[in-house]
C-alpha cells in the first residue's frame, strides 16, 4: 500500500487524523487487498459517510459511480466532487 502514498512520509500518517487522506487514495487507487484492508479498519459505514459527506478532490466519477452501487445508495445526496473533476476540458478526468 506505500505506492498509494508516493508524496507522503507513510510513518507520518495517522489513521484517526488522516482517515478522509487515506480513505480516497485507497478508494480511488487501491487494488482489492488495500480496499479489503480500508473496510477492516473503517468499516463500510464510515466509507458510506465519507462519500455522503466529504466530496474529496481525488474521487473521480466512476469511483463515486462504483461505490453509489456498491452501497445501494443511487437515490442519496451525496458532495459533489470540485468542479475541475468534473471538467471535460481535462484530459485526466473521466
Amino acid at each position: 500500500m506505500r505506492s498509494l502514498f508516493w508524496d507522503t512520509r507513510i510513518e507520518r500518517i495517522d489513521p484517526v487524523r488522516d482517515a478522509e487522506y487515506i480513505l480516497a487514495r485507497v478508494l480511488e487507487f487501491g487494488r482489492l487487498v488495500d480496499v479489503k484492508w480500508l473496510i477492516r479498519r473503517y468499516g463500510i459505514d464510515r466509507i458510506h459517510d465519507f462519500f455522503r459527506d466529504s466530496g474529496h478532490p481525488e474521487l473521480s466519477r466512476r469511483t463515486i459511480g462504483f461505490w453509489r452501487a456498491i452501497l445501494r445508495a443511487e437515490n442519496e445526496t451525496w458532495r459533489s466532487p470540485p468542479e475541475f473533476r468534473r471538467s471535460k476540458a481535462a484530459y485526466w478526468a473521466d
